[in-house]
């Protein structure tokens, strides 16, 4: 007698549960070798995690794989035992009328599936507080550059006390030579809200909460642009809060720190567009040095043409995104805090060629 389709509906789903299990398993494999793929570090490029060109970075990439490691190990006896009990055990026609062997349980089962997970936890809990010890405990060597990062709605401020540089949005810090160390120790404030500093391929993330000073550090291994962003939600623009990390060679980090302490020059040709900043709300917000401009509230502008992006990294900085976004932010980044200026063409055209001279 053939089977009915009852029966076969019942194979077909007692046989789709595993089939489904192992294509997500086959998909996950596919999608961790993809991501652990490195790749050289590019201005457009989406920051991989598993690409890590610091130390503190490593150390968590091989906390990630040693977890997913042991996680994978149980999904793969989980899902054999389970596909075993599902083929095995499936019904059957000629015992359907059949009563199926009781178990009333086993001891040893029992502290199996008891200890071993037990221990799988510890091991997990261990390697985890081992790699947080070893990152927030890490001691400072005399060369180490200390940057004071402040984090605003929505842009990020970095202050170098040891080099007496103000800047923002875009970080410079000198690559680390394994054999005579250069880290960068990062002491996070925020002004405002709470907000979270995170460059995928440099260290990992780290909150900046108010009257709460946290601390991070990074020792990139090679020279480069890194992407970054905030990663905690802090409002209308987090998602354009973002972070550009330029590791410099020993020569040139040296040399963008003499060029930041450097008054920016005078052109007299461009004094219309001085006095336009200094007479407007301008110098409420932003600083220039050699102005009257001293305003927190927004970046420090004294060396705006070094930056290659404006509104924290949602602009290149080029004249014409410069004049948008002082004319109407809100073209560029919706409620970004950044008063629209409305001023006249003449006044605005000079200011813009004023602010290009900041370099």
């Amino acid at each position: 007698m053939y089977p009915t389709f009852t029966q076969y509906n019942s194979r077909f789903r007692a046989l789709l549960a595993p089939a489904l299990g192992l294509f997500t398993l086959l998909v996950g494999i596919l999608l961790a070798a993809a991501l652990c793929a490195a790749r050289e570090p590019q201005a457009n490029a989406v920051p991989n995690i598993f690409d890590a060109h610091s130390t503190p970075a490593e150390w968590i990439r091989h906390l990630s794989h040693f977890v997913l490691g042991v996680t994978g190990l149980v999904f793969l006896v989980v899902f054999s035992l389970l596909s075993y009990a599902v083929v095995k055990f499936r019904s059957r026609r000629a015992e359907a009328e059949r009563e199926p062997a009781q178990v009333y349980g086993s001891t040893q089962i029992e502290l199996a599936w008891t200890v071993i997970p037990i221990l799988i936890v510890a091991v997990l809990f261990a390697a985890t507080a081992r790699v947080i010890h070893a990152i927030q405990d890490a001691p400072k060597p005399p060369s180490t550059v200390e940057v004071t990062v402040i984090g605003h709605q929505f842009w990020w401020e970095f202050r170098y006390p040891g080099l007496g540089i103000v800047t923002a949005n875009e970080l410079h810090v000198p690559v680390s030579d394994p054999a005579h160390p250069t880290p960068t120790f990062l002491k996070l404030l925020s002004s405002d809200t709470d907000h979270s500093f995170w460059i995928p391929q440099l260290a990992g993330k780290t909150d900046l909460i108010p009257n709460h000073p946290n601390e991070m550090w990074l020792d990139p291994h090679e020279t480069g642009l890194f992407l970054g962003q905030c990663a905690q939600y802090c409002g209308t623009q987090h998602a354009k809060m973002l972070l550009r990390v330029y590791v410099d060679t020993p020569e040139d980090f040296d040399a963008w720190g003499r060029e930041q302490r450097q008054p920016p020059s005078q052109d007299e040709k461009e004094a219309a567009g001085k006095r336009v900043f200094e007479t407007t709300a301008c110098l409420n917000c932003h600083a220039i040095t050699g102005t009257n401009g001293t305003g927190r509230f927004g970046p420090d502008l004294t060396h705006l043409m070094s930056r290659r992006t404006i509104a924290a990294g949602a602009a290149e900085n080029t004249p014409e995104n410069l004049r948008l976004w002082i004319q109407n932010p809100d073209a560029i980044k919706t409620g970004s805090l950044m008063p629209a200026m409305k001023l006249g063409d003449a006044d605005l055209d000079a200011l813009v060629r004023y602010l290009e001279t900041l370099r």
